[in-house]
């Protein structure tokens, strides 16, 4: 069984993310910061993050960033998933080194899919 890390700080979110992801047969813990979800994959290293842009201190874009450049944390798929919808936004989560790009409100199909390409 794979565990998808969600990373979200508003909770409706992170609920219909989180329960989409479960009933697809996932386990899901759900981290509501940067730091939060650093401790969380200190604890168990997840197999994929879902990660929302707009976070309170670090951006993710930022954490995305530092995870890719970490040795022990670089092989964990990341897709990001946020209301910043523009071609830029898309462009520079892509740059920062994640493997797709979701926008708000997820399809729960497209989540799901999306998923299960990354999840090895």
């Amino acid at each position: 069984m794979s565990t998808v890390l969600v990373v979200e700080d508003t909770l409706t979110q992170a609920e219909i993310i989180a329960g989409t992801l479960r009933n697809a047969g996932y386990t899901v813990q759900v981290a509501t910061s940067g730091e939060d979800a650093k401790l969380k994959i200190a604890q168990q290293k997840p197999n994929l993050i879902v990660l929302d842009v707009v976070l309170p201190g670090e951006s993710g874009f930022e954490l995305c960033r530092e995870l890719k450049d970490k040795s022990e944390t670089k092989d964990i798929p990341i897709v990001m998933c946020s209301t910043k919808s523009g071609e830029m936004d898309k462009f520079w989560g892509i740059k920062q080194g994640a493997a797709a790009y979701l926008t708000k409100p997820v399809n729960p199909d497209e989540l799901v899919r999306t998923v299960g390409l990354l999840v090895k």
